[in-house]
């Protein structure tokens, strides 16, 4: 992938959306002295470009009932295991993030989950790919 160079402007409305997606480009004008009809023009570029991927939404996981959130190291059992594990871990719907990751472990997700016993069931998935180390998170702070 070709890296592309962004100016000053073009940067500082990607930290705005960053921030809050749910500006209009007026909005946004504003704050870098621009027309909304110039930022709107920028923002279709830099999706052209794919420096923009996509828009996501902030939400609380603990408002509908998945109060466990953990952080798993995953060792698959041998080299094998890493098609069957990624497909595993791209459907399975409790998995928020999964990174392949140099060091300790193959793998490093972070996963969302209704209890204890949901997240019992879900280690015991993993053990048909290799084994796992298991973190919870506690609290938030960005």
């Amino acid at each position: 992938m070709t890296s592309y160079m962004i100016d000053d402007t073009d940067y500082r409305i990607l930290q705005f959306l960053i921030g809050d997606s749910t500006l209009s480009h007026k909005d946004i004008g504003a704050l870098v002295h621009m027309t909304g009809q110039a930022v709107g023009a920028r923002i279709r570029r830099m999706r052209e470009l794919e420096i923009i991927e996509g828009y996501t939404v902030r939400w609380n996981p603990t408002k509908i009932g998945l109060g466990i959130h953990a952080f798993v190291t995953v060792f698959l059992s041998s080299n094998a295991a890493h098609p069957p594990f990624q497909q595993f871990a791209r459907h399975h719907e409790s998995v928020m993030e999964l990174h392949r990751v140099s060091g300790e472990g193959c793998y490093w997700m972070r996963v969302r989950l209704k209890g204890q016993e949901e997240l019992n069931a879900f280690l015991d998935e993993l053990l048909e790919f290799g084994n796992y180390k298991v973190n919870l998170g506690v609290g938030q702070l960005k």
